[in-house]
């Protein structure tokens, strides 16, 4: 089984019926995790796919393999790609690393101006948003919107978050900053121009130098004759 055996797209109301078994899944993650999570029902996932604000994979056979949804907070200004899920018997083929790319995606598309955040616990999916692009910071740099962190509630470890005061908690917070994201490519170019205009004058340089060779060569050559 690889990643060509599924069909990884946006979803519509046409996966609708798919919602009851994506919440299942979900809840049944959690408890073998030991962790908890923002509880959604059908109802909820499924608005999310006639919103247009989820992505789904679907294995070549018909069956749902696995779901995201995207959420925003703080007016738009803040978006999380949440309720990443990939069904046990689909696992080990790359498609939770594809799930988040085609998610990522989506949320650029929708929120270009919006801060990308995450608080997760598991390793695979802090190196899948390194790769994304995300990175580390502190809770104070997340939303502050209050509905978000109700939705901590659920989580076992939300005792530890309050007595930290929600300052920090068994998550890792990380962040997509487009804004800072912007800067950081145009100091980048920045840094290489200098380079490439010397990596140009050396190539001209040289090549003046071989017309020059080959002036001199060719003078002496009618001085033989």
């Amino acid at each position: 089984m690889t990643i060509q055996d599924f069909d990884i797209q946006v979803a519509t109301a046409q996966h609708a019926d798919y919602a009851p078994a994506i919440c299942d899944e979900m809840a049944e993650s959690a408890k073998a995790r030991g962790t908890g999570i923002a509880q959604r029902s059908p109802e909820y996932v499924a608005t999310k796919m006639l919103e247009g604000k989820a992505v789904i994979a679907l294995h070549k056979d018909g069956t749902w393999a696995g779901f995201c949804y995207i959420e925003t907070w703080s007016h738009g200004d803040f978006v999380a790609n949440s309720g990443l899920i990939v069904a046990p018997q689909f696992r080990k083929a790359g498609l939770a690393k594809a799930i988040k790319h085609k998610i990522f995606e989506l949320s650029r598309t929708k929120y270009p101006e919006a801060k990308l955040f995450g608080l997760t616990t598991g390793l695979a999916v802090m190196k899948i948003n390194s790769e994304l692009g995300y990175e580390p910071v502190t809770y104070s740099e997340l939303t502050q919107d209050e509905e978000f962190w109700k939705g901590c509630r659920s989580c076992v470890n939300y005792d530890i978050l309050t007595m930290k005061e929600r300052k920090n908690c068994m998550c890792t917070a990380m962040l997509f900053d487009p804004v800072e994201k912007a800067k950081d490519a145009e100091k980048a170019k920045a840094e290489q121009q200098p380079s490439e205009n010397l990596e140009k004058m050396t190539k001209k340089a040289n090549l003046f130098e071989r017309i020059e060779h080959a002036i001199k060569s060719f003078g002496q050559d009618i001085r033989i004759f």
